[in-house]
């Protein structure tokens, strides 16, 4: 009775993985040969651990990446394919993201461009680190919501303390004047503070002749490009192999 009390008082109190951890302690016979100190620590231990996954479900919810499976893991590395699962691994396993770099993933259409970029994004909120997904081709229409009801100054300050930004099929669309100065403002925010990764089809040296006007082509590259890692991948469309093979993971149509 005492021990039911304690457990709802846990949970009153949001320890909610103490309280489980006492639960299973409760059940277990061998805790009766464990010391009062272990038992604490095991108990703190599942708390934490409990905080840190419950945070990672947040982190990985927030993000609203394209391939949320999409895992490092599972990185499809064969030959021809422009995936170099070593230069992959010391970027993640690195501290890009603290560093504020920026990930520029270009290749054909269905080469995998989303697929790698997500799986770099998830790792990075299972390390902890804020992240948001954003397709570029509707990033326009997202700004002019959001300039209409007057939410864009308050959604700027958001995008500037996110960990990682992720913004897929850069350059498939043409972009107007005020998307122009607004994403010059969103990058601009985060230079050399926070990550960015890109994905497109487009060759890097065709992005200054994307933006449209010279001078805010030169401020958006200038930040983009200050500490970069690059992927070009190549290869033929794995969402075409996706048709006749189940065995590729999550293909990017892109």
């Amino acid at each position: 009775m005492m021990m039911n009390t304690t457990i709802e008082q846990l949970r009153n109190l949001r320890l909610a993985g103490m309280a489980a951890g006492l639960q299973e302690q409760l059940t277990q016979a061998g805790m009766t040969g464990i010391s009062f100190e272990e038992r604490i620590a095991l108990l703190v231990d599942r708390e934490v651990h409990w905080r840190d996954d419950k945070r990672q479900t947040r982190l990985l919810k927030d993000a609203k990446l394209k391939y949320s499976q999409a895992s490092i893991e599972d990185l499809d590395t064969r030959a021809g394919r422009g995936v170099d699962r070593k230069a992959v691994m010391s970027l993640a396993l690195g501290d890009w993201i603290e560093s504020g770099h920026s990930v520029l993933i270009t290749g054909p259409t269905g080469a995998g461009k989303s697929w790698l970029a997500c799986a770099l994004a998830q790792y990075a909120c299972r390390r902890g680190h804020s992240v948001l997904y954003q397709r570029v081709p509707r990033l326009g229409e997202e700004l002019r919501i959001r300039h209409g009801n007057g939410t864009f100054g308050k959604w700027l300050i958001q995008l500037a303390k996110t960990d990682v930004l992720l913004l897929d099929d850069w350059g498939m669309a043409g972009i107007d004047s005020q998307t122009r100065a607004d994403l010059l403002e969103i990058i601009d925010d985060r230079a050399a503070n926070k990550a960015t990764i890109i994905t497109s089809q487009l060759p890097i040296e065709h992005w200054h002749a994307w933006v449209g006007d010279a001078t805010i082509a030169d401020a958006i590259l200038d930040r983009i490009m200050q500490k970069n890692h690059r992927f070009t991948l190549t290869g033929e469309s794995l969402r075409q192999k996706s048709k006749s093979s189940k065995k590729e993971p999550n293909p990017d149509p892109s």
